[in-house]
């Protein structure tokens, strides 16, 4: 059996030397190495020698075995690095040839216009409040001065998850939630997504997103009002920016309006962009309801405030002539490099 062992060793070794794949060296390692291989072929054969001579032809098979692996394992190297070598030579590489540029992310324009108003916003002395997407009935209408039997509820088409719990239709909820934890002065403004139930087209999606201003004191006017959003009319779109006021009707605000912005593509004349009308409507606004600050805990005797919501798509559509609200959402590349 020694001289078997021997000899397997001495012929493993010949073969290793003439290997020159790495296909032929796993052929070999099966060969030697295997559940089948020539090493298990002696172990198994163990059986016919003495007891006693048994553990010394043990410790010399594993002794060859281990010989084998090391011997494998620098063959694998010696392989492994003539390959290297031999790419080196054939292929031809210039190292001084720039590499190709990683596509490099950037702000989506919803997000690069909310920074602008943002930063507007804080300019004027105004605070960033967040909230809750998923809102009570409370906050999002009854608290707006909007029981359940009002007829405003009727235009809004709201996704309900329980009977008193829904994502919330509009930024307004932050009015009173604001006003609940901050006695006056209040300055603040609340952007973030809404939802309603509305088909998808170029013109409605069931999100979007809204930015609701407030600001509660002792002597605010509707004049306060106008000269605020003014102010932001003309950070926004340019000194040139010319706006107007229409009476309108909100459940919590009263007075209310709507601000419109003379058409930037025709000067007031009427076109495509505005639909012949010369004006271009880009927000509500009001004073707050006196019902909402009594229900806030808030004296209406002693305080009154404004409030306005602003649609950032429809700001960001007027701002880049941008015709489908859906292009915002669809992550294509192509839409979204232009800003």
């Amino acid at each position: 059996m020694k001289e078997k062992l021997e000899a397997l060793r001495a012929e493993a070794r010949a073969q290793l030397e003439s290997c020159s794949t790495a296909a032929e060296l796993e052929a070999l390692r099966v060969k030697y190495l295997g559940k089948k291989g020539e090493l298990t072929a002696l172990l198994r054969g163990m059986g016919a020698l003495a007891p006693e001579e048994r553990p010394k032809m043990g410790a010399l098979v594993n002794e060859a075995r281990s010989e084998i692996e090391a011997a494998m394992e620098a063959k694998v190297k010696a392989l492994e690095e003539a390959e290297l070598n031999r790419r080196l030579e054939e292929e031809q590489l210039d190292v001084t040839v720039p590499g190709v540029a990683a596509p490099m992310g950037k702000k989506h324009p919803l997000s690069q216009v909310l920074d602008e108003i943002k930063d507007i916003f804080l300019g004027m002395g105004f605070q960033i409040a967040s909230g809750p997407e998923v809102e009570f009935d409370h906050y999002n209408f009854e608290a707006l001065n909007m029981p359940k039997n009002h007829p405003a509820r009727d235009t809004q088409d709201t996704f309900y998850i329980t009977e008193n719990i829904l994502l919330r239709t509009q930024t307004s909820p932050m009015q009173v939630r604001v006003m609940e934890k901050q006695q006056p002065p209040i300055k603040v403004i609340a952007p973030g997504r809404v939802y309603r139930s509305d088909e998808v087209d170029a013109t409605h999606s069931p999100l979007f997103h809204q930015i609701e201003g407030l600001v509660v004191d002792k002597g605010i006017r509707m004049s306060d009002l106008k000269g605020t959003l003014e102010l932001f009319a003309k950070r926004l779109y340019g000194e040139e920016a010319v706006v107007r006021f229409r009476p309108h009707h909100f459940s919590f605000t009263e007075p209310s309006a709507e601000m419109d912005i003379r058409c930037f593509s025709c000067g007031g004349k009427g076109c495509r962009l505005c639909k012949g009308e010369g004006w271009i409507e880009i927000l509500g606004a009001g004073m707050v309801h006196p019902k909402v600050l009594q229900g806030c805990g808030i004296d209406p005797e002693e305080y009154s405030g404004f409030a306005f919501g602003l649609g950032l798509e429809r700001i960001v559509m007027r701002r880049y002539n941008i015709d489908d609200l859906r292009l915002f959402f669809e992550n294509d590349l192509r839409f979204l490099e232009q800003f």
